[in-house]
């Protein structure tokens, strides 16, 4: 798989959110940049902490007019208690059957203590107001995550 090219149109989804709601990416298109990060698994250390510091930096996304959606493949119901117990302030979404992460080349065989499994591969793209992917981060560092974005953001505001 391979990563959709930079300039194309990003993609479109429409998965449900940690409250059972429909969430599409094209709602968005006109309105403001987008931010759609891949992470393996909910209330996991490193998620967590990409999450959470995501979350500290809410006022700096809106200021950039940049909205955040972080998807996984776990159910929503497993995404509503991990966005209420850390009191996340961006919309998590299902992507159960890894369609979207298919769409995005970020399903993939990984490696962990010498097994390998199928799973998702830690990226996050960055969508302009017009719909367009300008920029990939992979191999994101969890504890930095949120400071890379908004440098690149910043860039190109």
């Amino acid at each position: 798989m391979s990563f959709p090219k930079l300039g194309n149109l990003a993609p479109n989804f429409s998965l449900l959110n940690q409250r059972g709601e429909r969430v599409e990416l094209k709602a968005f298109k006109g309105k403001s940049k987008v931010v759609v990060y891949f992470y393996p698994k909910a209330s996991t250390p490193g998620c967590t902490v990409q999450a959470c510091g995501i979350r500290d930096y809410t006022s700096e996304f809106k200021a950039l007019n940049t909205v955040v959606l972080g998807l996984s493949p776990d159910a929503p119901v497993k995404l509503k208690k991990f966005h209420d117990k850390y009191d996340l302030s961006f919309d998590l979404l299902s992507d159960e059957d890894h369609a979207v992460a298919g769409a995005y080349g970020v399903w993939g065989l990984k490696k962990f203590m010498g097994r390998e499994f199928m799973g998702i591969i830690r990226t996050t793209f960055i969508i302009d107001e017009a719909g367009h992917l300008v920029k990939v981060l992979e191999k994101v560092n969890t504890k930095t995550h949120n400071d890379d974005l908004i440098a690149y953001i910043k860039g190109i505001s």
